[in-house]
């Protein structure tokens, strides 16, 4: 398919095409907890761990979040697919005990069966045209023993769908929607 006259629509197949890991965040703001999936996670520095992630200026739960002073960044695996669907999911409840969360000491709320996870300080907040790009410093966390050589799977979206991505297979666990 060529795309010469329309960059935008080459973008978006291009973009469709990418796999991303899957990321919950979630922060306390003045309207209670909120969360939110995204897929545009980037790594910026490992020394000291700084991050960024895009957060679309359409979206209520973006606007509560960048009023946060921090967050907390749940990296997902497919067995939270489920939490993934529904912080993805316009006006679904995140925070109705279906999916067991905690408020910390520092006061954020973090879901308590995501088991990797990392408490961050939302430093600098840049708009764009149809989102705002934030990078956040990483203050604390945990990072359980993993083993991706032997098959431990991750969880992407990819093709507007959750896959399972491991060393040694890929499976989609939810056909796109079209």
């Amino acid at each position: 398919m060529a795309f010469e006259n329309d960059l935008t629509a080459a973008f978006c197949q291009a973009f469709r095409m990418h796999p991303a890991g899957v990321v919950v965040i979630s922060a306390m703001t003045e309207d209670g907890p909120q969360a939110l999936t995204v897929s545009s996670l980037i790594s910026i520095s490992a020394k000291p761990p700084v991050v960024a992630f895009s957060l679309s200026g359409h979206s209520a739960r973006s606007a509560a979040i960048l009023t946060a002073e921090t967050a907390v960044l749940h990296f997902l695996k497919p067995a939270d697919q489920q939490l993934a669907q529904v912080c993805a999911t316009p006006g679904a409840n995140r925070f109705d005990g279906a999916h067991p969360w905690e408020i910390l000491e520092t006061g954020e709320p973090r879901f308590t069966a995501v088991a990797t996870w990392f408490r961050a300080r939302l430093d600098r907040r840049m708009p764009l045209e149809a989102a705002t790009l934030v990078v956040a410093t990483l203050q604390n966390g945990t990072v359980p023993p993993s083993d991706l050589s032997a098959g431990e799977a991750v969880l992407v979206y990819v093709d507007r769908g959750w896959h399972e991505v491991a060393s040694d297979h890929v499976q989609v666990l939810k056909e796109p929607t079209r």
